[in-house]
């Protein structure tokens, strides 16, 4: 006769020593607890195949109707889970849409016409229903842009500004070169440039453009900003290098609507000793309009849905309050951050920890902790218990953007898998459910598990 491997595993969590299972009695994490979790995760694999029903919905663009299509299905996913409760949350988003036209047409004497890889950046406004056509000023960085400021008027500025390999910390690498896609517009027009292009902010050498927000400022003209694949910007920087009287024609028809209304999606298991007190775990649920926001953030928000999912099936009632929640609109606003961070500055609840996983689905390497350092040398002790899961670290550094918006929380806990990968999807077509591997997931749903039952029986203090 076969034995059900959840009974068996089940059974060996119920029993062990120092956990009870029972309201008022703090549960102990021990070993065989830490174990019990990540053997569910990694043979059940639930919240893998959730993200995978997500993720088949499309992407989540704040105040799209795929957007609102995915929070109901995920709110139905969680009633069926049976958790204490699930309710939305209302919050006004932008509403931006990228159009049916995206073309950029590269005009060179001599050759052939080439169409280039581009896409509008997240906010961006449209082109005449003709487009514009102009020759393009390339430019490496701001002190450049500024010394030639009189090259600029009448021109397409060209943001050729490559990712620095040379840093091992990706995320470095990114916040070099990110501040040209969020006011790369603003510069490039405050000169007289009629549109901008700017090479994709990515590690892999293909020619998908990653999008992402723009910033306009009311005091200057906006202009059309576009980014373009890597394979396309080395051609158009060699184009214009053998002929500077090169062309791009572009055109894009994108819109702003007006704000829209969508929704923070919560749940949560209640304490059984502090239910005033909640740990929160939590990812983002829109995603830019490329690919099917895999990694960012669906991944994010599943592994914190997951930890509840796994707490409730091991029969825990956790002491602290375990709260999910799915905010919506931090990649073009952060509207469902605020909107939560003000009820929770009214509400009578204790906010106590607060945790984000929005680096994508990657093998787990250690959580950054914005808290003081007396905090932190606590949770450290953990450390034999999260390593099982493949955590190497806690220390001190940020959060997660969401999160940050949270006041008097004892520690706001940002999630760190590997990021040698995530800047090959993000934002961008490549960003798809079969690039997530299932045991990576599955680890770092196991870690954020582990973490928020550890806040919640042992504290911080």
């Amino acid at each position: 006769m076969k034995i059900n491997l959840l009974f068996l595993m089940l059974l060996c969590c119920l029993n062990h020593p120092g956990y009870s299972g029972e309201p008022g009695i703090p549960n102990k994490v021990t070993t065989a607890l830490a174990d019990s979790v990540i053997t569910i995760a990694l043979t059940e694999l639930t919240g893998y195949d959730l993200l995978g029903e997500i993720c088949k919905i499309g992407p989540r663009l704040s105040g799209s109707e795929q957007s609102i299509k995915a929070i109901m299905f995920a709110k139905q996913k969680m009633e069926l889970m049976g958790f204490d409760s699930v309710w939305l949350q209302k919050t006004m988003v932008p509403h931006w849409e990228r159009g049916n036209v995206e073309q950029a047409l590269l005009t060179t004497r001599g050759r052939k016409n080439y169409k280039l890889s581009i896409a509008a950046l997240g906010g961006s406004v449209a082109t005449s229903k003709s487009g514009l056509s102009a020759e393009v000023v390339e430019i490496s960085s701001y002190d450049e842009l500024k010394a030639r400021a009189t090259e600029i008027k009448g021109k397409i500025v060209f943001y050729n500004v490559p990712f620095d390999h040379s840093l091992v910390n990706t995320f470095a690498g990114y916040g070099i070169a990110v501040r040209y896609r969020s006011t790369g517009a603003i510069e490039a027009a405050r000169y007289g440039a009629v549109a901008a292009i700017l090479r994709s902010i990515t590690t892999r050498n293909d020619n998908t453009p990653h999008v992402g927000m723009i910033r306009y400022d009311t005091t200057i003209t906006k202009i059309p900003y576009v980014a373009i694949g890597i394979q396309d910007a080395e051609l158009l920087s060699q184009r214009i290098k053998s002929d500077p009287q090169s062309k791009v024609n572009l055109k894009l028809n994108c819109k702003i609507n007006p704000d829209a209304e969508s929704y923070n999606l919560i749940c949560e298991i209640k304490g059984s000793r502090y239910p005033n007190e909640i740990v929160v775990v939590s990812g983002h649920f829109d995603s830019w309009d490329q690919g099917e926001g895999a990694h960012d953030d669906a991944a994010g928000c599943v592994q914190s849905l997951e930890a509840l999912s796994i707490i409730k099936k091991l029969n825990i009632k956790p002491s602290r309050t375990i709260r999910c929640i799915f905010y919506m609109n931090e990649e073009n606003g952060v509207r469902g951050a605020r909107t939560y961070a003000d009820y929770a500055q009214a509400a009578s609840e204790i906010h106590y920890a607060a945790i984000e996983s929005d680096r994508g689905a990657f093998t787990p390497r250690g959580f950054s902790v914005d808290s003081d350092s007396l905090t932190i040398v606590y949770m450290q002790k953990w450390l034999p218990l999260l390593k099982r899961t493949g955590i190497e670290w806690i220390s001190k550094g940020g959060s997660g953007v969401d999160i940050s918006f949270l006041k008097n929380t004892r520690a706001l806990i940002g999630y760190v898998p590997d990021d040698q990968r995530y800047f090959d999807y993000h934002h961008s077509a490549n960003d798809v459910f079969s690039e997530v591997n299932p045991r990576e997931f599955a680890l770092g749903s196991s870690a954020i598990t582990l973490l928020a039952l550890l806040i919640s029986e042992e504290g911080l203090d």
